[in-house]
């Protein structure tokens, strides 16, 4: 197993963090978005993904998780991007607003040629840094954390004004994942 999916607990509830290869700005435009959108919903319903926060960057996802369904999380989160790898891609290929589609799929190829385990296009960085969320503490840093990336890299004011992460669900708004378990933590 590859030294970037170490998951320890099966049951866990991990944070984990994914970019595009070379940390290019993908989800600048909100078609791409809406994909890695329906495919986190699909592994909700179907895969037993269970969903405490998220948030999508310009070129890395946060996300936080745990399987519900017996399924090995690093098999959860391997099967998530390989699917999302593959549909962006092919969203890239038959975008004809996509002026940057030739340099990002040669980009992709290029980085497929490096590693043994793919074999066309290499959409994802295969490091994770998976880190198991064991006290309310640590599980309120990171949602914390999620959430105010975007005010970090200036694209809002406030965390719950970003539409592409659970921050509008824990400012009690309708977010566009539902099913997001929202965290309750009460300091004493």
């Amino acid at each position: 197993m590859s030294r970037s999916y170490k998951f320890h607990n099966s049951e866990g509830l991990y944070f984990v963090s994914f970019a595009v290869v070379g940390w290019l700005d993908i989800f600048t435009r909100n078609e791409y978005k809406d994909l890695l959108l329906e495919s986190l919903e699909f592994c909700q319903k179907n895969k037993g993904m269970e969903i405490h926060a998220w948030c999508i960057m310009t070129n890395h996802v946060h996300l936080i998780f745990r399987s519900v369904d017996n399924q090995k999380p690093e098999l959860l989160l391997g099967d998530f991007k390989r699917f999302t790898s593959r549909s962006i891609i092919k969203a890239i290929q038959e975008n004809p607003k996509e002026s940057r589609k030739e340099f990002l799929l040669d980009y992709f190829k290029k980085e497929a040629t490096k590693s043994s385990n793919t074999t066309h296009f290499q959409f994802w960085r295969h490091d994770n840094k998976p880190i198991e969320l064991w006290s309310n503490e640590v599980i309120q840093q990171k949602i914390d954390y999620i959430h105010n990336n975007p005010v970090e890299e200036g694209i809002v004011f406030r965390p719950e004004d970003y539409k592409y992460s659970s921050a509008p669900n824990y400012a009690g708004e309708k977010g566009l994942l539902d099913g997001v378990c929202v965290f309750k933590y009460f300091k004493l």
